[in-house]
């Protein structure tokens, strides 16, 4: 296949639109159902570059859940402990743990569920049967993987009423050294970012706490990697192999730090035992539950424990988490990683990461004020690394 003609690009009114090879050769990619469209294909490439890449770095399977170009988050095979399980919706897949790729496809779906909602998924490794039960009774446009086993492939194909889109990608394409785009007429060339991340950028810290453990390198690398492709400006944090928080497109640096961390609270806390104990009525949707749980933690559009509300939901009143409960419980998180995409210019997104349990940082460096930046890593015992590298995505 040298081209695909799409039904339209990113808006209705936005046709013809098509994929092509520009040299005139072959697609590098199989669609094996459905009718992808112009952003799922966006979704699709970009999150198939970051799992094959977080592949490469760790020497582990890895899965990303993506949103609008830019992951929800991304995940290496480890199995979830199981509080994490019931967190994630997958406390009833039998035969989990034997599977280590369906793992990282429970992590990286269930680290945002509200985001995720409609997702595109990349797989590293070919999709096994356990891999496409999970992803058949989640909400989702697509996925991308470099295989398929014939019974995952037959789960997959009858998801969405048959129009579920599957593409198989040969994992062996290597793309041009040089990439180009579009704007208003105007051709933009560039050559691609092809920097290698790995436990090298983690040399050069600056703290006095030099203490970087053999699973905050991971993480670090998970988060890493997952803004290479997020859209800037962008932070994550990582904790045990996934990304748990991800701030993307945000003008101010302390925004996507913000925002990250209360996404990382969030995933905290749907572990808390008030949150995995909630009474929930039978036969209501997970998207629902997500909403719901949402609501609980964060405190929403609607008081889910009140008096006339809480009946829509559950079988008996909730106990209400409270800002005690939640302060106690973010208080005994530790040892999270957390990456930026460029320096932070100022010692606030310390203060703020140290509040969702950071301990790892890598950035940049370069900012005029990074001794003020080092200095509040010191106060509070963070181990920070200077990678010297940028990570902008757009």
């Amino acid at each position: 296949m040298k081209e695909f003609e799409l039904k339209y690009g990113c808006n209705p009114n936005q046709k013809p639109s098509k994929i092509y090879m520009h040299d005139g050769s072959e697609l590098p990619i199989t669609i094996l159902n459905g009718r992808p469209g112009y952003i799922n294909f966006l979704d699709a490439l970009n999150s198939w570059q970051l799992v094959k890449e977080l592949k490469e770095a760790t020497g582990m399977c890895a899965v990303t859940s993506f949103k609008h170009v830019s992951p929800t988050s991304a995940a290496v095979g480890k199995v979830l402990p199981e509080n994490l399980k019931k967190a994630c919706f997958c406390d009833d897949i039998a035969g989990l743990d034997e599977s280590l790729l369906a793992c990282a496809y429970a992590r990286a779906r269930g680290t945002d569920r509200m985001c995720s909602f409609g997702d595109w998924v990349a797989l590293s490794d070919v999709c096994d049967v356990t891999t496409a039960k999970l992803i058949s009774r989640e909400v989702s446009d697509g996925v991308i993987a470099p295989g398929y086993e014939p019974e995952a492939l037959e789960i997959l194909k009858k998801k969405r009423k048959g129009g579920y889109n599957v593409v198989q990608i040969d994992e062996n394409y290597v793309p041009a050294v040089q990439e180009t785009k579009q704007v208003f007429g105007i051709t933009f060339e560039q050559g691609r970012n092809n920097f290698k991340i790995g436990e090298h950028l983690f040399e050069n810290i600056v703290t006095e706490n030099k203490e970087l453990t053999e699973n905050a390198k991971i993480d670090l690398i998970v988060a890493l990697i997952t803004l290479k492709y997020t859209q800037s400006n962008s932070v994550c944090y990582a904790y045990d192999g996934q990304a748990i928080g991800v701030g993307a497109g945000q003008q101010s640096r302390i925004h996507c730090t913000r925002l990250a961390g209360t996404k990382a609270d969030t995933w905290f806390l749907r572990q808390h035992p008030k949150t995995l104990a909630l009474p929930f009525k039978a036969g209501m949707g997970r998207a629902d539950r997500d909403n719901v749980i949402d609501g609980y933690i964060n405190g929403n559009e609607e008081d889910v424990c009140a008096e006339g509300i809480w009946q829509n939901y559950f079988t008996a009143q909730p106990e209400r988490l409270t800002q005690e409960d939640k302060d106690a419980f973010l208080s005994a998180q530790e040892n999270v990683a957390l990456g930026s995409d460029a320096f932070f210019p100022f010692s606030d997104n310390i203060k703020r990461a140290a509040k969702s349990g950071v301990k790892y940082i890598a950035e940049p460096g370069g900012s005029i004020r990074d001794d003020a930046v080092i200095d509040e890593c010191n106060k509070n015992g963070m181990v920070m690394a200077f990678t010297g590298m940028r990570l902008f995505h757009h």
